[in-house]
């Protein structure tokens, strides 16, 4: 199989393989599986990762723009984690606000029967609520947009 490399701003180690007859590339990052569609192109760049997640930004082929993937892995194992995964989506994909993050998209599975991983695409942002909290820089409009705590609450800054 051929690999795509990450260029330029990216981890020259992350190279995708392309999956499922080329719609799909699997990226290893942080030595986790990240699978995303053949949309979201290179340079796929670790971002962050936390409890609930790994996030790895990367480009929109269709819009040229720059995008955040969280990655929740095994998000249906348990029922709490089904729930929290679907509360974050339901509410920030009815918000419209300008301090609230915007769900881009939701990467459908390759294969639904073996559906146990969710990709979230969001707007990229500079940094998290954590840089921010710990930080003794003063707010500006970009730091005031959101961040989900427990990805489930939602804080917006005002």
């Amino acid at each position: 199989m051929s690999s795509l490399e990450s260029s330029s701003g990216g981890d020259p180690n992350i190279k995708g393989i392309p999956t499922h007859g080329g719609r799909y590339v699997q990226y290893n990052v942080y030595g986790n599986l990240f699978e995303v569609s053949r949309k979201y192109v290179p340079p796929i760049r670790p971002v962050g990762r936390g409890a609930y997640g790994i996030v790895c930004a990367a480009v929109n082929a269709e819009t040229s723009e720059e995008v955040a993937i969280k990655k929740i892995g095994n998000a249906f194992d348990n029922r709490i984690d089904a729930k929290r995964t679907l509360r974050e989506i339901k509410l920030l994909r009815h918000m419209d606000h300008e301090n609230v993050i915007a769900i881009k998209d939701i990467i459908r599975p390759p294969q639904t029967e073996n559906f146990n991983d969710v990709y979230i695409v969001y707007e990229l942002m500079d940094t998290d609520l954590h840089q921010i909290i710990r930080s003794n820089q003063q707010l500006t409009d970009d730091h005031c947009r959101v961040s989900s705590i427990n990805s489930s609450w939602i804080l917006s800054l005002l």
